[in-house]
């Protein structure tokens, strides 16, 4: 499966976000390292808790404040939002090529986000050292993504090489936020 063929189709943060939950993102990004910036993102969480832009704001707040157990829960948060709307798993289990292509017929783009998600929640697991659930996820995402268009390959060669005992170097994971 091909995941750049698409038509142009609307991306997450296209969504209309409720009033005000703009803002409150802007002014959590100034504040960024502040305690005032959580504050923000979290009254943005409370007026849209599903809302993409909203979830990928928080996440990224908090893996580049390296609180990743936080991180992680935002990612399955994002995970089970986009899965849900395109009919795919919460917990990225059971993906298929054909599950993944039904998906991308209801919106290429949103598919997409969702595996990307799934990237994410796998790198993240790889910074808690849950290797071998990162290989799960990694392993299923490069067999929908042939092309490795997602870029997957290269973290579950990270993967293998730790769980080998073959890597144990921190800097490998020291890229910038997936999500």
């Amino acid at each position: 499966m091909d995941l750049l063929h698409f038509d142009p189709q609307p991306l997450y943060f296209e969504d209309p976000l409720p009033e005000g939950v703009h803002d409150l993102i802007e002014e959590a990004g100034r504040h960024y390292g502040q305690p005032e910036a959580e504050a923000l993102l979290a009254r943005a969480a409370a007026l849209a808790p599903d809302h993409l832009v909203v979830l990928v704001a928080r996440y990224r707040y908090y893996f580049y404040q390296h609180r990743i157990v936080e991180a992680q829960d935002v990612v399955w948060h994002a995970i089970g939002v986009s899965g849900a709307q395109l009919g795919l798993p919460a917990d990225g289990a059971g993906l298929t090529v054909e599950l993944v292509a039904a998906a991308a017929r209801v919106s290429m783009t949103l598919t997409r986000f969702y595996l990307s998600s799934i990237k994410a929640a796998a790198y993240v697991k790889m910074r808690l050292d849950e290797i071998p659930a990162a290989i799960a996820l990694l392993q299923t995402l490069v067999e929908i993504d042939e092309a490795d268009r997602m870029g997957g390959k290269v973290l579950l060669d990270i993967a293998h090489a730790r769980q080998n005992g073959t890597s144990d170097d921190e800097d490998e994971l020291e890229t910038e936020s997936i999500l």
